[in-house]
């Protein structure tokens, strides 16, 4: 594994759940893999979980850390080609990126979408031309269009929480917030989803819905209550609409906001989220904070979903050197 930025990257997804279910049980055990390894993290927008995770998941493995803050601890970047640099970008990502390469044997790049252009989004401008520069290997720490190393973690949430032979019904419901999302990680947990041994839905009010490249195949839902019957894990996530880009429409609508009564109706269902959470927003404290939530336990698991992708890709790295 040479690139990690979306589920096409997987080569067999069985075999990555149980590796990472190996690290968690003993997350020591690779120490020496990294040994004079580095791994570059860049961050051009803010992170808690992921940059926490993911260096944490490189020190496990023996590795060096670098971060680099992008505007706020380095120059900004153009990433226009044939550019006349003469405005407030001072550094262009093709230099950036060849740069970094020389200071680091894998680096990791999160990058959120714009929400005005979304050809540019959704071709992924910034995080390919990134890819292009770069002469290491890639991992998206989230991108304008998915954040892959989120949804492994909440398929290996999954995995951990279900023990019947039966597949297990998850539902990906919107829900409400004071302003637009973007689509990153409903997209990304809808693509692996369809690929896990899963019956999976979406609820969503008219107006939501995502780009068909995530949705091929799965069942759509404008009516909540319906699509919470019988549900066994419900995964609460805000996005703005692909269609109208980057806004909210109609209005926020807080009948979508979940409560107990709602999941009357499943199968005494998890409540999963990836965080951060405006609380009593998108997602009511009794809910977050209630014995049915898996959510801080997806995050635990970021670290693991992250240890499992370094640990293939360093040994790519060892088998090539």
């Amino acid at each position: 594994m040479l690139k990690f930025t979306s589920f096409s990257d997987v080569e067999n997804l069985n075999d990555l759940i149980q590796e990472a279910l190996n690290i968690k049980r003993n997350p020591l055990q690779f120490q020496s893999l990294g040994k004079n390894k580095t791994l570059g993290l860049v961050f051009l927008n803010p992170s808690l979980r992921t940059r926490l995770s993911t260096e944490k998941a490189a020190l496990n493995l023996g590795m060096h850390v670098i971060i680099i803050n992008v505007n706020q601890e380095s120059w900004a970047w153009e990433i226009r080609d044939g550019a006349v640099m003469n405005g407030t970008k001072v550094e262009h990502i093709k230099d950036a990126a060849a740069v970094i390469s020389q200071y680091c044997d894998l680096v990791g790049i999160r990058c959120f979408p714009s929400l005005t252009n979304r050809e540019e989004d959704y071709n992924e401008q910034l995080l390919n031309q990134f890819i292009t520069y770069c002469s290491v290997p890639v991992i998206s720490l989230e991108s304008a269009t998915r954040h892959p190393l989120q949804s492994f973690a909440d398929l290996l949430t999954i995995t951990e929480n279900w023990h019947r032979p039966e597949r297990p019904k998850v539902l990906l419901t919107w829900a409400p917030h004071i302003k637009p999302l973007p689509q990153a990680v409903a997209n990304s947990f809808s693509e692996w989803m369809r690929h896990a041994e899963v019956d999976f839905i979406i609820t969503h009010p008219r107006g939501y819905e995502l780009h068909p490249d995530f949705t091929t195949g799965t069942k759509i839902c404008y009516n909540q209550e319906e699509g919470l019957q019988k549900a066994d894990f419900v995964y609460v996530k805000n996005w703005s609409s692909y269609h109208e880009y980057g806004k909210i429409v109609p209005a926020n609508d807080t009948e979508w906001l979940l409560n107990k009564e709602k999941l009357a109706v499943t199968n005494n269902a998890k409540i999963m989220h990836c965080l951060p959470v405006r609380r009593n927003v998108e997602l009511i404290d009794e809910l977050i904070d209630g014995e049915n939530s898996i959510i801080l336990q997806q995050s635990h698991n970021r670290l693991f979903a992250a240890q499992g992708i370094i640990k293939k890709m360093l040994e790519q790295i060892l088998t090539t050197s």
